[in-house]
């Protein structure tokens, strides 16, 4: 009995030993594979630092304004005859837009008229008598008083008739309507928006520290959201003289000759101030930012220890500028010639083995223009 028992537990001891040797086999095994392993190189797009001349510049956010812009109204109250114009049409000086009804004051103006005309008669007769000393001075000066008198009373209906037909004060774009036939207009109702589109303003401030960078007649550039891709020109013609109390900034306006329309008043505009000089800078493409609570940074491509292994990457922190287009400018942590990533950063992380392909990236420019700008 104790034989069976002392050969079953030497059986055991056999298997469990056995198969020790099989795992421990195993371990060897996949720790020399780990050893042999290593993790694939990353494929990115890269750029090279280079120094640009960029000329300074002072951006603002602003707005279009007319630079003659109104919203027609009555001057005295009356009932709308006849309105000849359609909304959204270019109107010239002078061109009629809505006639009130006159038909009291053309009566009072026949009957004022014919006053006129007695009086006139009355005075011509009055001064051929007066100068054969049939009548005095006096009777002559009351004949011409009542005559200018009734003079004055026809060019005050003719006043009224005028103010009765409306008319487009200067050139510009007409837009909806706002009245309809037989409406009885109170003084100050809205009748259409009148607004002259070319030229037209461009109204921003800049802070009271870059008052003395700035003078008349500098190049100014407009951009909207509107119009993605394309800028218009434009030239400073105007400083306020004070500066606001609250923010210390001082107003500006610029002028833009806008001879297609495309820029309407009230319109968000960005706006860049050319300043004369040129500054050199070392720009990168704005993807090669890595932003983070604690600072900007990039990854510079840089030969492996290891030859064999290609590139690995190392983060450097840097401090940005100003942007151009697509490229921002980098004031501190890189120098020319370097190479920075610009595409599968978020795939990286410090000293990871890089592989090069820059086929597919799109080209950077300092004043990108989109396919249908």
């Amino acid at each position: 009995m104790k034989t069976k028992v002392g050969l079953s537990i030497l059986l055991v001891l056999v298997i469990v030993g056995a198969l020790a040797v099989v795992k421990t086999l195993q371990i060897k095994t996949l720790i020399a594979g780990s050893k042999a392993f290593s993790v694939p190189p990353v494929t990115v797009a890269s750029s090279v630092v280079k120094e640009e001349k960029w000329q300074e510049m002072l951006t603002a956010i602003g707005s279009v304004t007319a630079v003659q812009g109104v919203t027609i109204t009555p001057d005295i109250p009356g009932s709308v005859r006849d309105i000849p114009f359609e909304s959204g049409a270019l109107a010239k000086k002078g061109d009629l837009l809505v006639k009130l009804d006159t038909s009291t004051e053309d009566a009072q103006l026949r009957a004022t008229e014919a006053q006129v005309e007695w009086s006139r008669l009355t005075f011509e007769r009055n001064k051929t008598l007066h100068n054969q000393e049939m009548i005095s001075q006096s009777d002559l000066d009351s004949s011409e008083a009542a005559l200018k008198q009734n003079i004055a009373n026809a060019d005050a209906i003719k006043a009224t008739i005028e103010k009765k037909t409306i008319r487009a004060p200067f050139e510009g774009q007409l837009g909806i309507r706002q009245v309809n036939l037989g409406q009885y207009l109170d003084i100050g109702k809205p009748i259409v928006s009148l607004q002259s589109l070319s030229p037209v303003y461009a109204d921003f401030s800049l802070p009271q520290q870059e008052l003395s960078k700035i003078k008349l007649g500098m190049r100014v550039r407009i951009s909207s959201d509107t119009y993605p891709g394309r800028q218009f020109e434009g030239s400073l013609t105007a400083i306020n003289p004070d500066l606001d109390p609250n923010t210390r900034s001082v107003t500006l306006q610029a002028t833009i000759n806008n001879a297609d329309h495309a820029l309407r008043p009230g319109m968000y505009a960005k706006i860049e101030v050319l300043l004369p000089k040129e500054t050199a800078v070392l720009a990168i493409p704005s993807t090669s930012i890595l932003s983070a609570p604690f600072g900007d940074s990039v990854y510079v491509i840089e030969p492996a220890n290891d030859s064999k292994q290609g590139f690995t990457v190392r983060q450097q922190f840097v401090r940005t500028g100003q942007t151009r287009g697509d490229l921002i400018a980098v004031e501190t942590g890189l120098k020319p010639g370097d190479r920075v990533v610009n595409g599968g950063l978020f795939k990286l992380r410090n000293g990871a083995h890089v592989v090069e392909n820059n086929e597919l990236t799109p080209k950077v420019e300092s004043a990108p223009r989109p396919p249908d700008a």
